[in-house]
């Protein structure tokens, strides 16, 4: 059983929700499972889906966000987020959420996300990220809900030999967790193969930083961060006495990596974007999100200096085993299918991340 959440972390009486129709209109409102929806992508996303009338449902395990979130994101939106504490392996919670709520489509972002975590961990990756959308997905099809927008990822691309990443490459993730995005891709190309009546839009998100211009939501994990942002942002702050670069020796214009840094809120927009796509079309896309420009990590390191008026401290370390020189995304197919391009600079990701910072040193 599973229990309905004010996000509060009250129990609320459950109630069988009904689809809701803009009487002024004539339209219908579409109600969006967002699994994941408490972690950092996710509650963004949230925002502007509400910000857009779609009704929301979160299902978050709350293994690596905060409930909080979910509170700052009412704040934003003045907005209830109905709000269930529940696992995507869990078969049972799942059926009684299709069953309570009447889901029209499902962005679904739940899922482990460490690299080297997955290195560590690859059983429970395979588990959790693999067997869980594979539940995920039965449940959802035995409720006759066929729209899905996927939260993949630029580590299906591998190393590449060519740059920018071009959605027709070759495919080859080189670690565990790469490879569930890239399995779970594949299993739902045979899913449409089977059956022809679902919609599946496949984002390979690039790196999103940056926070929402409130500072009120930004990116706060759990424990160790995995991104170079937090990094930057608990050094700045002070948590951190120095921030580690790994490798200054790259082929690149100073010699640090570079990447495609996407400002979170372009990126929730993508997914406004790919749910209207995937309502007009059947069929699976794969649909890079990204900016299409390289920044390194130095270029982002001055730009946060810039942001925070203070310099970083860094240290020069060796490189990390598994890290490549250059990645960055064309990103031409999302803006001729999708009508989306993102517009936010790094000066712009690098302020919201510290006005979030700033406005919570101690994060949520």
């Amino acid at each position: 059983m599973i229990i309905l959440y004010d996000i509060s972390g009250c129990k609320t009486k459950r109630r069988r929700n009904t689809r809701l129709v803009f009487r002024k209109t004539g339209g219908y409102i579409m109600k969006i499972l967002v699994t994941g929806g408490a972690g950092y992508i996710g509650s963004h996303t949230v925002i502007e889906l509400q910000n857009a009338g779609y009704d929301v449902v979160v299902l978050d395990n709350l293994s690596n966000s905060n409930p909080v979130s979910l509170e700052r994101v009412e704040k934003i939106t003045g907005k209830h987020v109905p709000f269930y504490k529940a696992d995507i392996l869990d078969r049972d919670a799942l059926n009684e959420i299709f069953e309570k709520e009447s889901i029209d489509s499902c962005i679904h972002f739940a899922g482990l996300k460490a690299v080297g975590e997955s290195v560590a961990k690859p059983w429970e990756y395979y588990e959790n990220n693999i067997a869980g959308t594979l539940t995920l997905v039965d449940v959802m099809r035995k409720h006759n809900v066929k729209n899905m927008i996927f939260s993949s990822s630029a580590t299906v691309y591998g190393v590449a030999t060519e740059m920018p990443l071009v959605e027709g490459m070759p495919l080859g993730a080189i670690n565990p967790y790469g490879r569930t995005k890239l399995f779970i891709e594949e299993i739902l190309r045979d899913l449409y193969v089977s059956d022809n009546s679902w919609s599946i839009t496949l984002l390979r998100y690039f790196n999103p930083i940056g926070a929402h211009e409130s500072g009120l939501l930004g990116d706060d994990p759990n424990g160790i961060p995995n991104n170079l942002m937090p990094f930057i942002s608990q050094t700045a702050i002070g948590k951190r006495h120095h921030l580690s670069i790994f490798g200054n020796d790259y082929d690149t214009h100073d010699g640090t990596g570079v990447r495609d840094y996407i400002h979170v809120v372009d990126l929730a927009l993508g997914h406004l974007k790919a749910l209207d796509y995937a309502d007009a079309h059947k069929g699976v896309e794969a649909i890079n999100l990204g900016t299409g420009n390289g920044s390194s990590v130095l270029d982002v390191v001055h730009a946060f200096e810039a942001a925070c008026g203070n310099k970083i401290p860094y240290e020069i370390v060796g490189r990390r085993p598994g890290d490549i020189a250059t990645c960055y995304a064309n990103a031409q197919k999302a803006k001729e299918l999708l009508g989306w391009e993102a517009t936010r600079d790094l000066a712009q990701m690098c302020r919201d991340a510290w006005n979030f910072t700033s406005k919570n040193p101690m994060g949520l």
